[in-house]
């Protein structure tokens, strides 16, 4: 692997995992009464835009140099950060059907990439 596909995929799983991150925040913004507590909310909720912004840049900085039909699948990396931020920053639980899907969501995008 090339120094610049190195790159690349470190691209693209910092903007997944920017990506979920901006979900987090967009979650934690919803446990906020927005009439009692609208600064927290506020700030929940645009770090979280932001958060998908910036990933919304690395996917086009990304797409400038690799194929739509590698990119998009492999946003399905995003599902992975998801799970991992649900369980341990949200304590929320992940069954071993939720696992099965991402690994076959995971696994279908992979497919499509090689």
């Amino acid at each position: 692997m090339t120094a610049i596909n190195l790159l690349l995929v470190l691209l693209l799983v910092v903007m997944t995992w920017v990506g979920a991150f901006g979900g987090f925040f967009l979650k934690k913004a919803s446990s906020f009464n927005i009439n009692m507590e609208r600064k927290a909310f506020m700030l929940r909720l645009l770090f979280g835009v932001f958060l998908y912004g910036v990933s919304a840049i690395l996917n086009i900085v990304a797409l400038k140099f690799l194929p739509y039909t590698i990119v998009f699948p492999l946003t399905a990396i995003t599902y992975i950060w998801t799970m991992l931020i649900s369980y341990f920053l949200l304590k929320e639980h992940i069954g071993k059907r939720k696992i099965l899907g991402v690994l076959l969501i995971v696994t279908g995008a992979f497919v499509l990439v090689s």
